[in-house]
């Protein structure tokens, strides 16, 4: 395989979303505002879970993670899509895109393990409620999430070496708003069947693996949820695992419509809109699902709140 030469290569060009400067400026507003929603809201998620030591479990251990991913998820596309879309010249050097498609795939794998994780962690809790604390114990939830990122990293940087051999015969539109492995594969003039072969062999296995383990830990969920006698303890039961299944649902399906087909059919319009779902959106949506729809953390806020309150009037 050929090295990445940075020196030599011009800057590639983002094309964006749209050519209307005035949808330009509705749209950097709008992502801006959910960037601020996104920091603050991942943010305070990892805080109130460090602050309140109720929430020091297993379950919240791994949200914490979540949202430091989704955190740096954002960040790795969103600054750099508002100021393309409030600037004329919509450069990005070599070095830049190969380092921000090097850090999207690496926490977008890490995120797909880190989901498993989380589905395994609720099949203890579900199935196995006697056993969860020694089962989950800090050692296996370590293990697990250092499983993660090294896994994600493998991914990341295969995809890396996998791209570096590409050559783009002086061609440098990018037609997409960040540099991802489809748009560049559609870009060059290479022949790219085996490297497209070698990434959707990584990014699937990744994928089906991820999704193995969590339709196997909720098929086991279910079938203890049904065995179940009350109505209430059904409820209960399933309301624990809710906020992950949406997330879950939400993550997947636009993955899986936009990298789970040949990288030479990317096109612009649903590829672009579901992009900008998973890339901006949903790093945004994530906080907001497991802190509305759980109880846990909203009892949380309020204790930290209050604890913050008394420790002032103390002073």
């Amino acid at each position: 395989m050929n090295t990445l030469n940075y020196t030599n290569q011009p800057d590639f060009i983002l094309m964006g979303l749209t050519d209307s400067k005035e949808i330009q400026l509705v749209l950097s507003v709008l992502f801006l505002l959910i960037y601020m929603v996104t920091v603050l809201g991942n943010l305070g998620m990892i805080l109130i879970i460090r602050l309140d030591v109720q929430l020091h479990t297993p379950m919240y251990f791994f949200l914490t993670h979540l949202s430091f991913l989704d955190l740096s998820y954002s960040t790795v596309i969103t600054p750099k899509t508002i100021e393309n879309l409030l600037t004329s010249t919509k450069n990005i050097s070599y070095r830049g895109c190969f380092t921000q498609m090097f850090f999207f795939v690496l926490l977008a794998g890490t995120e797909c393990f880190l989901l498993s994780s989380m589905a395994y962690d609720r099949y203890v809790a579900i199935c196995n409620p006697l056993h969860y604390s020694v089962v989950m114990s800090s050692k296996l939830c370590s293990a697990l999430l250092t499983g993660s990122y090294v896994l994600g990293t493998v991914d990341s940087t295969v995809n890396m070496l996998c791209m570096g051999t590409l050559d783009f015969c002086n061609a440098n539109v990018i037609h997409d708003f960040f540099c991802d492995t489809s748009p560049l594969i559609a870009l060059s003039c290479s022949n790219t069947h085996d490297i497209e072969l070698i990434i959707f062999v990584f990014a699937g296995s990744t994928l089906l693996l991820s999704l193995i383990t969590i339709s196997a830990s909720y098929m086991s969920i279910l079938s203890t949820i049904l065995k179940i006698n009350s109505t209430s303890g059904k409820k209960k039961a399933f309301s624990t695992c809710a906020s992950h299944i949406l997330a879950v649902t939400i993550y997947y399906g636009t993955m899986i419509f936009t990298h789970l087909k040949s990288n030479k059919s990317f096109s612009l319009g649903k590829d672009q809109v579901a992009s900008v779902f998973y890339t901006i959106v949903i790093p945004m949506l994530n906080p907001l699902i497991y802190s509305l729809r759980n109880k846990e953390v909203k009892y949380a806020v309020i204790r930290v709140i209050k604890k913050r309150e008394s420790s002032g009037q103390l002073r």
